[in-house]
């Protein structure tokens, strides 16, 4: 994981969907009912085919993921990585996001919180979950993060957000040791990259898959139910609008199937063997809900990266609708 010595598993696991149910405001944020066994066994899944980064947050369901994940690495907390995040105070009765909290004894309180849920007395990574924090405050933060990593409460920290400028703030200082954003085959990110590169940092993988939209498994006018997180109108949603999958995705993965799904991959496992291919610093975290997702993912540790030609000849079947894409 970047410079942290850190060794992880060339793919994580993302665990917001199993978080279950949540809302910010009036919005529900969550990814309908889950199954806590079926979650569990997902996870031991993962496990088995070689996963050993798990990547959650105390929003997720309001502590809820957290406890799971904890409840399914009971005596086996050393086969893993442990990445959660903070920034927010949570309700964890109401299964509410409440308001941002990052002052220093905040920052203190939601690690010690999200020790006890995943039954654990130190976490690997612990990121920032405010991806768009006034940067003068984001510095107090890394100064309590230090502080952390001194103590022996955290191993490395880093930052979720898709904004460069606040990545620099982090980035090539003490232990941070990643960064996660937005990156997969619709939405590549060049200059994060690049930090991530010329700086020592991981770049985690968020919504490698597109939110399921890179699976296959949806076809233009399907529809989600409104307690998915992805029937809600938000502004940074370019997977669904309306809880209907971007036509435009859906055409451009149309154009490139053939090369993502070569040599045997599933579609799913073209697209993550495309971060891969695009950066040696890149985990992608996948989020898995089910025993088959789980397997089917770690599968594509098998097949390795694209080859440069793999990803020039999809550069070159999606440049014409490349630039109608919603970032």
């Amino acid at each position: 994981m970047g410079n942290s010595g850190i060794e992880v598993s060339a793919l994580g696991m993302g665990c917001w969907a199993i978080g279950g149910p949540m809302r910010l405001g009036d919005l529900e944020v969550g990814w309908g009912a889950v199954d806590d066994d079926e979650s569990v066994r997902a996870i031991h899944a993962a496990m088995a085919a070689g996963v050993t980064l798990f990547d959650t947050a105390a929003n997720y369901g309001t502590g809820h993921s957290e406890r799971v994940l904890g409840r399914a690495l009971a005596g086996r907390r050393s086969e893993a990585v442990l990445a959660t995040k903070f920034g927010h105070r949570i309700d964890e009765s109401a299964r509410l996001i409440l308001d941002v909290a990052v002052e220093p004894e905040d920052v203190r309180a939601s690690c010690e919180a999200s020790m006890r849920r995943l039954g654990t007395d130190y976490l690997d990574l612990f990121q920032l979950h405010v991806g768009d924090l006034d940067p003068a405050r984001a510095d107090d933060v890394r100064d309590t993060l230090e502080s952390l990593v001194a103590e022996g409460s955290i191993r490395a920290y880093g930052w979720s957000t898709d904004d460069v400028d606040r990545a620099r703030r982090f980035a090539g200082t003490g232990t941070c040791a990643a960064i996660q954003h937005t990156l997969n085959v619709m939405q590549d990110d060049p200059e994060m990259l690049a930090l991530c590169e010329r700086t020592g940092m991981a770049s985690i993988a968020r919504s490698p898959l597109g939110m399921g939209v890179l699976t296959g498994k949806f076809r233009a006018g399907d529809r989600l139910p409104d307690d998915d997180v992805r029937a809600q109108r938000l502004e940074w949603m370019a997977y669904f609008r309306d809880g209907r999958p971007n036509e435009q995705w859906l055409t451009r993965l149309s154009l490139i199937r053939d090369v993502l799904t070569s040599g045997g991959r599933t579609l799913a496992q073209g697209a993550l063997a495309w971060l891969w291919a695009r950066s040696p610093v890149t985990i992608p975290i996948p989020g898995i809900r089910t025993v088959r997702q789980a397997e089917e993912n770690a599968g594509a540790m098998a097949f390795g990266p694209l080859t440069n030609a793999e990803l020039a000849e999809i550069d070159r079947l999606s440049a014409p609708v490349a630039g109608d894409l919603v970032r």
